[in-house]
């Protein structure tokens, strides 16, 4: 009888691959290719290497005209506004969010921003998608004066879903020990200027995201207020601050004026410039200085949310403050107008001692804001336009 032998090799099922197990490295090398010409735009000359490389390199030669350089570094993310992006499937925007939550803590203690890295964690790669991402994190380097030198795409499929993502971003700056900004240079008598936000920015999407689905409302219905749809105006970018600010500290009119800055992120503006306040001295904020945008008075009645939880997760208009010498002030606001970026004062620096007992509806006082044991904050007036 004849038979038909097979080797034992033969016999056993075609083994599991990477790509069997979700990971398309193809899709990955894909998605380099579509990003690679808005990283180089972020290269200058101090940028070695190109895309591929283990390690970005820069050369920072240029420190040594430094007394004594202070390396600034940066970590943040963009939060669950990414939700909103993805039932939008608009994708360019977010990385544009991640270089202004990143670079402008950098700026707060008057560093330069010299290069930044990036790690983009999914569920599966989709090649134009990832290289939407990384466009908008090239822009906001492009914006903020800052190489875009390195990064990272993770596949995680079974950890996350297939159309999930999440993003991450850290940077380094540099700045000179005599130049730090901080609560060290606070003095009684300086005045706060705030600087306008371009909307949301990326905190309190949670907040957000609850006020919506309590209230019904779809993404893609227009709302007269905003002028656009709800989806739209959600996604607006986070402003970019650190040009303007780096424009304002070299400028020769306002050289000096800037003692401190406080990025206005989550916790809202007072408990963010409580941070930059020193023992003894306090900030007074007087909201009928300015008027926030159409977006949150829309959050406040949709969800019916009470204004002090507002303020205190919202940036409510202000997305960067300064603390700056009185004197100094206009010349300060001067700059910051030329390049088109609204602002105003908005309170000013006393003795804690002499803030009165909180009484007003509203007014409030907050310290120890984020483990700093500092200054105080008041918050008093209303908003025009608000009840």
């Amino acid at each position: 009888m004849n038979s038909t032998h097979q080797s034992p090799q033969d016999s056993r099922p075609a083994g599991i691959t990477y790509a069997d197990s979700g990971v398309d490295t193809a899709a990955g090398d894909r998605a380099v290719e579509l990003m690679k010409e808005a990283v180089a735009a972020t290269h200058g000359p101090q940028v070695l290497g190109g895309i591929g490389a283990f390690a970005g390199l820069v050369d920072v030669s240029a420190l040594k005209a430094y007394e004594r350089p202070l390396l600034a570094s940066s970590t943040d993310g963009v939060g669950t506004k990414i939700a909103i992006a993805r039932e939008m499937d608009i994708h360019d925007t977010i990385g544009r969010d991640l270089v202004g939550m990143v670079v402008d803590d950098i700026i707060v203690v008057g560093a330069e921003p010299l290069a930044m890295t990036d790690y983009i964690a999914c569920g599966a790669v989709v090649p134009e998608r990832i290289a939407d991402i990384v466009r908008g994190i090239a822009e906001g380097c492009r914006l903020a004066g800052c190489a875009l030198v390195g990064g990272e795409t993770a596949e995680h499929p079974g950890l996350m879903a297939p159309e999930d993502y999440d993003v991450a971003g850290a940077a380094v700056g540099v700045v000179e020990a005599a130049d730090l900004l901080g609560p060290e240079r606070v003095r009684s008598g300086d005045v706060v200027i705030g600087m306008d936000a371009s909307g949301l920015h990326s905190n309190g999407y949670s907040l957000v995201r609850a006020v919506l689905a309590s209230a019904g409302l779809a993404l893609d219905a227009h709302v007269e207020d905003f002028g656009r749809t709800l989806g739209e105006e959600l996604l607006e970018p986070t402003r970019i601050y650190t040009g303007d600010l780096l424009a304002a500290l070299r400028d020769q009119r306002s050289a000096g004026a800037v003692h401190a800055l406080s990025h206005v992120t989550g916790g809202g503006l007072a408990a963010n410039l409580a941070r930059v306040m020193p023992r003894g001295l306090a900030a007074r904020i007087d909201r009928s200085r300015w008027e926030p945008g159409a977006v949150f008075s829309r959050m406040a009645d949709w969800g019916s949310v009470p204004q002090l939880d507002l303020e205190g997760t919202l940036n409510m208009g202000m997305g960067m403050v300064a603390v700056v010498d009185a004197e100094k002030a206009d010349a300060a606001l001067a700059v910051l107008a030329e390049r088109g970026l609204g602002a105003r004062v908005i309170g000013e620096v006393v003795g804690e001692e002499t803030l009165p007992e909180p009484g007003a509806r509203l007014e409030h006082v907050v310290t120890g804001a984020k483990g700093v044991e500092g200054g105080a904050v008041l918050m008093a007036g209303q908003h025009p336009g608000w009840d």
